[in-house]
């Protein structure tokens, strides 16, 4: 493809050993604001519940926070889990938003639950699970368009708000959804990486134009770890293998300060399980993650990446944006961004 992709965030406010939510959310401000003067376009929230270390299950509010303390980077959910909710109830939360931030709010929907077994119990309404997400779509959809004449039931706000509904998926379900009834789609390639060029496939092979969108548009979810130098993202990257590491133990997920080395801390078939978690993980300065990307691209057609850095210092993190940012401002006043 001839234009190079957009660049977004995914966001988990993750939580830093030791540190209160209060701190993990002033600095995922910052990194947005920071975001958004690179120019990346959307800056997203992912839907987590009893997941000690990550601070981002009460995903609207956060929606609305970040929004609000930013001016023109489109902010949304990464997704809503919609199995957890009501669709009335998103509606009128995704309805409100987009009448506070006109232009500016993305409502990225999934059908798993965000959670273990024992909450998404605890969540779930009915007993109702992921066989009802098409329905449940629909019913969003109806919500936030236009009102229909003896329409029973009405979002108040959301109707007529349009707000964009994207599907998220990891496997082929959300691509073939996605297609069939015209909405944008995102991979989410930074936990799930296997099924990725098939699913992009698919999605493109079979979409449907709809009044929200007339041709397909695709988004590809990666890790990245960029920094001043391959050694220098090595050794950063440690916060994510550690991390990673504790998900597969079932150990809380709060982020750890680098290591040296990882010896010690995983056997050979976890480290394996790890690498292969993060299978498109992109990794070092900013000339080997430029040339990791297109690599990338040659074998998925997407519109947008999104990235999550998982970086344990705010700063550093924030650094990694202007090195991201370089990457896809090639020539020869990228050079400027990261030093």
């Amino acid at each position: 493809m001839s234009k190079h992709p957009d660049y977004s965030l995914l966001e988990l406010a993750s939580v830093r050993e030791g540190d209160s939510v209060g701190t993990t959310l002033a600095n995922s401000v910052a990194y947005a604001q920071h975001a958004e003067k690179l120019g990346f376009k959307r800056f997203w929230l992912a839907e987590h519940h009893n997941m000690e270390g990550i601070s981002s299950s009460a995903t609207s509010v956060l929606i609305g926070h970040i929004a609000g303390q930013t001016s023109t980077i489109r902010v949304g959910s990464g997704g809503v889990m919609l199995p957890n909710h009501p669709p009335l109830v998103i509606a009128e939360q995704f309805g409100t938003l987009e009448s506070l931030y006109p232009g500016r709010i993305d409502l990225g929907l999934g059908r798993a639950p965000g959670t273990d077994p024992v909450t998404a119990r605890a969540l779930r309404r009915d007993g109702l699970g992921a066989e009802q997400f098409p329905e449940d779509v629909a019913r969003l959809q109806t919500l936030l368009g236009p009102l229909k004449a003896g329409q029973p039931v009405k979002a108040i706000p959301g109707a007529d708000t349009n707000v964009p509904i994207w599907l998220l998926g990891s496997s082929l379900y959300s691509a073939q959804l996605a297609a069939m009834r015209g909405l944008p789609y995102a991979f989410a390639g930074h936990f799930a990486p296997r099924l990725y060029r098939e699913a992009l496939r698919v999605y493109r092979d079979n979409f449907q134009p709809s009044e929200q969108l007339s041709e397909p548009y695709a988004m590809l979810a990666v890790p990245a770890v960029p920094a001043d130098s391959v050694e220098e993202a090595r050794f950063l990257a440690t916060t994510s293998y550690q991390r990673i590491l504790a998900l597969f133990r079932g150990q809380p997920l709060w982020m750890k300060p680098p290591v040296d080395t990882m010896e010690g801390l995983w056997n050979a078939g976890e480290e394996a399980g790890v690498r292969d978690f993060l299978g498109l993980q992109l990794l070092g300065d900013a000339t080997s993650i430029r040339q990791q990307i297109d690599n990338l691209l040659s074998t998925a057609e997407v519109e947008e990446l999104m990235f999550t850095v998982d970086i344990y210092d705010p700063a550093k993190r924030r650094h990694a944006l202007d090195i991201l940012a370089a990457t896809r401002d090639q020539g020869t006043n990228s050079t400027a961004l990261i030093n």
